[in-house]
C-alpha cells in the first residue's frame, strides 16, 4: 500500500518523483522496462534550462532519476499491465495507492521503413523544434502532410538552406493558412504523391531513397506523422479523448486531475500540443503538487 504511485517515467515522471518525495510521499515510481521517455532517443538537448552547453538526453533523465532517488522515491523498472481505478485505494497490477499520476508519454508515429530506427538520433529526428538549429546550412527532409509537418518545415527553414516536405497525397491535410506558408517559402520545396522507401546512411543519415526509385540526399529526415499516446491500460478506467490523450483540467482545484479523484496526468500523455521535456517536467510538478494537495483534504 503507498500513499502515491507514478505510473511512468521521462521528464514528467521524474519530476512528479523529485516533488512528490520532498513532500515525503514515499512515492512508488514504475517507470517501465523501456524508462526514460523520448529523451532517451535524442543527442544533444540544448533548450533544457541552466545547461548553457547543452546536455544528452539520456544523461538528463539519468540526472533526474537520481535526483528523484536521492529525495527517497522507489523506482521500479516494470511495465503496468492492469489497473483499477474504480474504486480507492486504487489498484495497478499487484500495487495499491491513495493517489496515481500517469505520466506514461506518448510515442512519435514511425514509417516502418529500412535504416528508420538504426539511425534514430543520428540524423532521424521526431522534434524539429528541438533539433532545428543543428540544420544551419544543411539538408532536412520532413515526411508528413498535416500541420505537424508544416510547422517542422517553418522551424527547420529558419536555419536549413533547403527542406523538402514528402507528401504520400496530392494536397496538404494541414490548415490552409500553414498550407499557404509552407507551399509559398521559396526553399520549402514539396514532393507530391511520394513516400520514403528507405533512409540510407552509415554512422547517420546520408540520404532517403522514394518507393519510385529516386534519392535525395540530406542530412537529416523529421517524422512529423503523429504521436501515439500510452493510453491503452486506462481506456476503461478514465476519460480519454479522440486521440488517445487523457483529459485532465475537469477540476478547478486540481488542473491536473483526471475525471476520477485522486487520478492524475501530467506530460505528453495529457499534452498534445507542445510535446517539449520542459513543458513535460512542469506538468509533472503541478501533477504532484496537486496530488500532495488532495491527499491532505481528504484526511
Amino acid at each position: 500500500m503507498r500513499k502515491l504511485i507514478i505510473i511512468g517515467s521521462g521528464p514528467a515522471g521524474y519530476t512528479a518523483g523529485i516533488y512528490a518525495a520532498r513532500a515525503k510521499l514515499e512515492p512508488l515510481i514504475l517507470a517501465g522496462e523501456i524508462h526514460g521517455g523520448q529523451l532517451m532517443n535524442t543527442t544533444v538537448v540544448e533548450n533544457w534550462p541552466g545547461s548553457k552547453t547543452g546536455i544528452m538526453g539520456p544523461e538528463l533523465m539519468r540526472e533526474m532519476r537520481e535526483q528523484a532517488q536521492k529525495f527517497g522515491a522507489e523506482i521500479i523498472d516494470k511495465n503496468v499491465v492492469k489497473v483499477d481505478f474504480s474504486k480507492r485505494p486504487f489498484t495497478i497490477d499487484d500495487y495499491q495507492a491513495e493517489a496515481v499520476i500517469i505520466t506514461t508519454g506518448a510515442s512519435s508515429l514511425m514509417l516502418g521503413v529500412p535504416g528508420e530506427k538504426e539511425l534514430l538520433g543520428r540524423g532521424v529526428a521526431t522534434c524539429a523544434v528541438c533539433d532545428a538549429p543543428f540544420y544551419k546550412e544543411k539538408i532536412a527532409v520532413v515526411a508528413g502532410g498535416g500541420d505537424a509537418a508544416c510547422e517542422d518545415s517553418l522551424a527547420l527553414i529558419k536555419f536549413a538552406k533547403q527542406v523538402y516536405l514528402v507528401v504520400r497525397r496530392d494536397s496538404l491535410r494541414a490548415s490552409k493558412i500553414m498550407a499557404e506558408r509552407v507551399m509559398k517559402h521559396p526553399r520549402i520545396k514539396i514532393f507530391w504523391n511520394t513516400q520514403v522507401k528507405q533512409i540510407l546512411g552509415g554512422q547517420k543519415v546520408e540520404a532517403v531513397e522514394f518507393t519510385n526509385g529516386e534519392k535525395l540526399t540530406t542530412d537529416g529526415v523529421f517524422l512529423a506523422i503523429g504521436h501515439q499516446p500510452a493510453t491503452g491500460i486506462f481506456k476503461s478506467q478514465i476519460d480519454l479523448d479522440f486521440k488517445g490523450y487523457i483529459i485532465t483540467g475537469l477540476n478547478k482545484d486540481y488542473p491536473t486531475m483526471t475525471g476520477v479523484a485522486g487520478v492524475f496526468a501530467a506530460g505528453d500523455v495529457v499534452d498534445h500540443r507542445y510535446k517539449q521535456a520542459i513543458t513535460a517536467a512542469g506538468m509533472g510538478c503541478m501533477a504532484a503538487l496537486d496530488a500532495e494537495k488532495w491527499l491532505e483534504n481528504i484526511k
